[in-house]
């Protein structure tokens, strides 16, 4: 721009030169002599061209740099999936996973590819999935193995309400108490519908963590008591027998007692008090040697003889 100003005034300059005085002639040619010997205007455009190059350089490092974080978060990303909580991760999924599929009924065995599709866990790197063949899955107590694929191994396998039912009775002829609802749930596909279909055949008792427990409604027990038993029967006292009285009574009618299997309260030893007379403590004496050389000053001063 400066260099078409100066021509443009250097050719205005000639237009008027036919039209000027000599003076003006003079001036003219002066300051085209001081434009020529003073062109500094060029240089500095040189110099701000090279500087404004010097600023683009680091816009370029500054792209590289942040395409180098770019990499290096995706690596991070990567090193989360091949990290143990991202392994430990994918088998709980497939636990869980096999648990519902089997408490909806589909009780068929799955090959670990078929698990993997249905999990939606297909980007696992192949050494995952070798540890869950070899080790996760045949190790994992909930896991059935069998040929190569894979099921769900509840505590009480249960096809249906008949099964419970025969559950429940074993256990309540053989003394084992009852059977966790969340352990019936876990194996038998369907369980709410099952058991409300048993009705009154099964009994329910919640534990004080709120925890429900089945137990098996005999009713071969339930009969009818007369009711001059039952007025004989609460019109014994009880209340001022001792325990250990009833149950020798028990034994010489033959008859034992259930026995409380419960930890037992150990009670404190108490320490015996000493009475309050003996204050004398008897102190061993060391110095045998001095047995005819040492006097009693218990009693006071001894009386010299």
């Amino acid at each position: 721009m400066n260099l078409l100003l100066l021509l443009l005034l250097l050719l205005f300059f000639l237009n008027l030169s036919n039209r000027m005085d000599p003076a003006l002639l003079r001036e003219r040619e002066l300051f085209k002599k001081r434009a020529l010997s003073t062109p500094t205007v060029e240089k500095r455009q040189a110099a701000s061209d090279s500087g404004s190059h010097k600023k683009k350089k680091p816009k370029v490092d500054k792209e590289s740099s942040s395409s180098s974080k770019l990499s290096s978060e995706s690596n991070g990303s990567f090193n989360i999936k091949t990290s143990s909580g991202y392994k430990f991760g994918c088998l709980a999924k497939i636990v869980n996973y096999m648990k519902t599929r089997h408490q909806n009924g589909d009780t068929h065995f799955l090959t670990l590819d078929e698990i993997l599709d249905e999990t939606k866990l297909l980007d696992i790197s192949m050494k995952q999935k070798q540890w869950l063949m070899n080790e996760a899955l045949v190790s994992n107590p909930k896991i059935e193995v069998r040929d190569g694929t894979y099921g769900f191994k509840p505590k009480y396998n249960l096809k249906d309400k008949k099964a419970l039912l025969r559950l429940l009775d074993k256990h309540d002829q053989l003394g084992l108490g009852g059977v966790l609802l969340e352990d019936v749930e876990e194996g038998l596909p369907n369980s709410a519908k099952a058991i409300k279909a048993l009705g009154d055949q099964i009994i329910f008792v919640t534990r004080p963590d709120k925890k429900k427990i089945l137990f098996y409604n005999d009713k071969h027990c339930q009969f009818a008591v007369d009711e001059e038993f039952q007025k004989l029967w609460r019109s014994v006292p009880v209340d001022s027998i001792d325990e250990d009285k009833i149950e020798e009574y028990l034994k010489k009618q033959g008859i034992s007692s259930m026995q409380e299997t419960g930890p037992k309260k150990v009670l404190p030893i108490q320490k015996r008090k000493k009475p309050a007379g003996q204050r004398k403590r008897n102190f061993k004496t060391h110095n045998n040697h001095l047995a005819g050389l040492l006097e009693d000053y218990s009693d006071g001063v001894p009386v010299k003889k």
